[in-house]
């Protein structure tokens, strides 16, 4: 007992408290202490199972340790205690207070100790007739039965009155500050332990369909409790962790851990665990901890595959502990609170009340179990605030209407909880860890999906999805019509002109202040590094002024005027090194402003009146050192440039939140698919869960080789099925990038699943060999249709689940348009992009497109001139820093489609016949936005475009040009052509090629036909046919 220390403060104001409340008592009529003048509290020897009564919890109460072979005597005037030598010692700190105390020593003479014991029965007689005991006190001991003796002989008409209701009234049952934040500790660490611990570890059992015995699980779940480590990084439910100040020594069970399942139960979880296997239908677990010496309990019904008639009798479970709860304040007698549980049973459910619990919990603190605090219907004692309870509501031992096996015959539910009573609402310390049905339900049984049954052929399912005059009669572009509608061409002009007035309304509103000056952008500073924040830092070799390179701290020290004068590697633009006869020279050059060598390496004035240092020359006769340093120096500056470079690409990327992991269930999972942009190692698929807040991808090679996507970082959710496409996708456009595998940056994730199979082959190979017939073939490509559609259905349900588990965040799935779609280059390849309900995308192929809508300020159509076969379509967003979008070289086929799609999409467009330099044109929009929309904005484009076609119409009224002229005009207006330079200058080649000459030999021809070849030209069909020209 060396290291015991007593707070004389707290035991000066503990034991004042406890006497004023006696004297008060006895002010007003006696009505809790019942008239003692005296109370003896008695302590034996100590127990083999030691547990917590009035007698050792008013020993931790008073002292915070128990001391055993102690007696304890209270009047209302002193405290007297006999105790051995080494207690007494740490008791003797204690005298000198407000309230005095004696300390009565005992030794080995026996006749020494028969007179303490004497003089404590002269103190009870001299103080009153009613001496206040604990009846029930069970303690044991030569201590105990030598007092007993003297006490039976010396205090003949001392009347005996129980004195535990007193003691729990005003010592136990009301805690201050400092008992509070104990039990509030020691319920966070029950609920650690809960939830995640324990509900982890019957998930993977379940999950896994292991086979683990109650006790084994219990035990696994004790060891925790010495793992300190573990408690350190422990995250509850609510995301928080455990106080600061919390020390894990002192924690201690002083109930269970207790599992049962199986249709063995005790819901006063005083049984220890079986050896039987856990059963995979009602799951008990419960448990109750010490910290500081103050308890908490908790104890939470699991409910596997539950039935309606389950679930049902769980609901009204979880509403009784709630009505129980609410009742529980300040005022309110312990009666009726179980009175009103009762109460709620009988309407709702009257034949479950016969298997209600005979209360609903008592009070807790030091005492595991107040008796005296039990909250049943003939409790008459008053609730007050501060008190603490554990409640515990539940069902014991009913019978299973739908047994699923020979163990599920009957079953129990219960809700343990501990609690704070207030004067409103009750406290919940164990509320972290969740009671309701969803909560605490696991289905692990597969859902049956319906399969669709096979109906004749229909329309496509998405065709409601488009709109109907979109959809033509028929499949090529090329059969239809070329001519132009002039109604609807002047619909549209109408519109354009409405929405181009409209555009530039909101810029002048947009930017009503002008941003001249700043350039769009953050105003450039002068930029400063610190190499070293002390002189000690230095390197060592500074003491010999000689050059020196600084890898670690990037920069180089140079000896100037006989000091060494640190110079980072950010301030110095490059090094050389010269050679004059037998001198070398090394030349540092830095970087200041006005040099003029561009934006990279500009800097701006701060002062006008500095003076900068542009460059400094060494010369040495060790020509080989000086080799060395101007190629450590460039070294560490390309190092230094792409250091600089990586964290301006990481800028944007955001560090998701945790990834919260659905427990009570199977996560819904598709199967067997790759992942783009792909991870390191082996191509091997993988598997997309859908969890709480979001999906993961985990690979099967490693458990580390995963991805994370969270609802709240999704912006779109794509499904593009497998229709004229070799592959099925579910695609992911992020609101901000984030990193996957070897700090791959992007904004879009894929999921994908080949649509082709091999034994499908049509290359003569596997199955294909051994079918015959146009029978076989026929069969073979509806198995290939089935399959496809298989696939389909198996994404788009996915997807859709996806949608519903983010519907909080607003997620819905889009699906592309291929009916709209048109063949473009925005990259270096030739895809297929199409338009969606919000985007214009392309998924097919990496890298991927994606570009919303609502985000476009204006389109403009490039190269929209007679004799050409592509034009280009350029995005220009709304926010104005962001590079404009080019899409190259789309057939000049699909021109009034996109003109359509536009224009139905509220998209202001504009056209014109030459590449623009867009680089030059949003620098001017950049560097004054206001004044840009003052002089009228996008205006100028539209001016070109109206130019272009009216000198067209006045053109074709003067006169009929001939089909030699023709030629000629678009083979020249094809060289004045500026194009851009991502365009494609085999694609752009003019029209007139396609026209066949009389007197072409074949050769000619042969080499007509390779031409046509690399273009991805015409079929063969239309290679024989003239194309003929449109007019615009």
């Amino acid at each position: 007992m060396g290291d015991i220390k007593i707070d004389g403060k707290l035991f000066q104001e503990r034991i004042n408290h406890f006497i004023n409340a006696w004297k008060n008592d006895k002010r007003a009529g006696d009505q809790i202490f019942g008239g003692v003048s005296s109370i003896l509290i008695m302590m034996g020897k100590v127990e083999e199972n030691p547990e917590f009564h009035k007698n050792n919890s008013m020993h931790f109460w008073l002292l915070g340790y128990e001391f055993p072979t102690t007696l304890m005597l209270f009047t209302l005037d002193c405290l007297y205690v006999v105790t051995t030598a080494k207690k007494a010692k740490h008791l003797e700190q204690l005298k000198g207070g407000r309230f005095p105390i004696e300390v009565l020593v005992r030794g080995k003479d026996a006749s020494e100790n028969e007179k303490l014991f004497l003089k404590i029965a002269d103190s009870i007689n001299s103080a009153g007739k009613k001496v206040g005991l604990l009846t029930k006190d069970t303690s044991k001991g030569p201590f105990v039965d030598e007092w007993k003796k003297i006490f039976a002989d010396k205090c003949k008409d001392a009347e005996e009155t129980d004195i535990a209701v007193a003691l729990s009234t005003a010592a136990f049952s009301i805690k201050d500050e400092t008992e509070l934040r104990a039990m509030r500790t020691a319920s966070k660490a029950c609920v650690a332990l809960m939830n995640p611990y324990f509900l982890d570890q019957i998930t993977n059992i379940l999950d896994q369909e292991k086979k683990v015995k109650h006790s084994a699980l219990a035990e696994k779940v004790d060891r925790k409790l010495d793992d300190a480590a573990w408690w350190k990084t422990v995250q509850l439910p609510n995301k928080q962790k455990l106080p600061s100040d919390f020390d894990s020594s002192q924690l201690d069970w002083y109930l269970g851990p207790a599992v049962q399942s199986g249709g063995k139960y005790d819901l006063k979880l005083h049984a220890e665990p079986t050896n039987d296997n856990l059963h995979a239908g009602i799951i008990i677990a419960g448990m109750g901890l010490r910290y500081r010496s103050y308890s908490s309990t908790i104890a939470r019904t699991f409910l596997v595959d539950p039935n309606k008639v389950q679930e049902s009798n769980y609901k009204l479970l979880y509403a009784v502990h709630n009505q129980v709860l609410k009742e529980i304040r300040d005022g309110v007698t312990a009666s009726d609170v179980y009175k009103k549980a009762i109460s709620l049973i009988k309407s709702k459910k009257p034949e479950l009340e016969k298997h209600f619990l005979k209360n609903v919990g008592s009070g807790i603190g030091i005492e595991s179990k107040d008796p005296t605090l039990v909250l049943n219907a003939k409790n008459s004692r008053t609730l007050k605030d501060g008190m603490t309870l554990c409640v515990t509501t539940g069902f014991q031992d009913i019978e299973n209407p739908q047994p699923q096996d020979k163990l599920s015959k009957n079953y129990s539910l219960t809700i343990t909880d501990t609690i704070r009573v207030t004067n409103s609402e009750a406290v919940v310390f164990t509320g972290d860890a969740p009671t309701d049905l969803d909560a605490t339900s696991f289905f692990f049984k597969d859902e049956e999906e319906q399969q669709p049954t096979p109906k004749k052929e229909k329309k496509d399912a998405r065709v409601g999805a488009v709109a109907t005059k979109n959809i033509t009669n028929t499949r090529l572009r090329s059969e239809r019509s070329a001519q132009v509608d002039d109604d609807q061409e002047k619909k549209r002009r109408e519109h354009q002109k409405e929405l181009a007035a409209k555009k530039q309304k909101e810029g002048l509103a947009r930017f009503a202040e002008s941003t001249s000056g700043q350039n769009g952008t953050e105003v450039k500073k002068f930029k400063k590094f610190e190499s070293y924040k002390r002189e000690n830092q230095f390197p060592p070799k500074v003491r010999n002024l000689e050059i020196i390179v600084d890898q670690k701290n990037m920069t180089v020290i140079l000896p100037v005027m006989g000091r060494p004068v640190p110079f980072h590697i950010n301030t110095i633009k490059n090094a050389s090194k010269n050679d004059e006869g037998e001198w070398s020279f090394l030349r540092i050059n830095f970087l200041s402003p006005g040099q003029g060598v561009g934006r990279k390496d500009d800097q701006p004035f701060e002062d006008a009146s500095a003076q900068f240092v542009r460059s400094l020359t060494f010369r040495s006769l060790d020509g080989d050192r000086y080799d060395e340093i101007a190629t450590q120096i460039s070294n560490m500056k390309k190092e230094a440039t792409k250091k600089e470079q990586a964290k301006k690409d990481m800028e944007d990327v955001i560090e998701q939140e945790k990834l919260v992991e659905i427990r009570n269930r199977r996560p819904a999972v598709l199967d067997n698919v790759f992942i783009r942009p792909a991870m390191e190692g082996k191509r091997v698929p993988g598997k997309v869960e859908i969890h709480q807040n979001g999906i993961r991808y985990q690979s099967p090679l490693s458990s580390q080789q995963r991805v994370d996507v969270l609802f709240s970082n999704i912006r779109h959710l794509f499904f593009q099925p497998c229709a004229h496409e070799l592959i099925v996708v579910i695609h992911i456009h992020l609101k901000d990038p984030i990193l996957i595998g070897n700090k791959k940056k992007t904004k879009d994730v894929q999921f994908y699943r080949e649509a082709t199979d091999i034994q499908f082959d049509e290359t003569g190979n596997r199955k294909r060999k051994y079918r015959y017939g146009d029978e076989d073939e026929f069969e073979a490509e509806q198995e290939e249709r089935r399959r496809r559609a298989e696939l389909d259905r198996l994404f788009q349900n996915f997807a859709t689940k996806i949608a519903e588990a983010g519907k909080n965040e607003s997620l819905e799935v889009d699906m592309p348009l291929r009916e709209l779609g048109f063949n473009g280059v925005p990259f270096r390849s030739n895809v297929y992009i199409q338009p969606t309900t919000d985007c214009l995308i392309q998924v097919t192929e990496p890298p991927f497109m994606v570009i919303t809508l609502d985000d476009i300020e204006i389109a403009h159509l490039e190269r929209v001139q007679f004799g050409l076969k592509n034009f280009d379509l350029v995005f220009v967003f709304k926010d104005f820093t962001r590079a404009p979008y080019h899409i190259n070289t789309i057939p000049v086929e699909s021109l009034e489609d996109v003109k359509e799609w536009l224009d139905s999409s509220d998209i202001p467009f504009a056209e014109g016949p030459l590449n623009l330099n867009w680089p030059t044109i949003m620098k001017t929009v950049t560097a004054d936005t206001h004044q840009f929309f003052v002089d009228g904005g996008w205006s100028f484009l539209a001016n070109d475009s109206d130019d272009e076609d009216q000198d067209d119409e006045d053109e074709e009224s003067a006169f009929e040009i001939s089909e030699d002229d023709l030629e000629d005009a678009s083979e020249s207006s094809e060289e004045d052509s500026d194009f851009d330079s991502n365009a494609s200058a085999e694609a752009s080649e003019e029209g007139s090629d396609d026209d066949e000459e009389e007197g072409e030999d074949w050769d000619e021809l042969e080499k007509k036909a390779k031409r046509k070849d690399r273009e991805g030209g015409l079929d063969d069909e239309d290679r024989g046919r003239n194309t003929k020209k449109r007019r615009h």
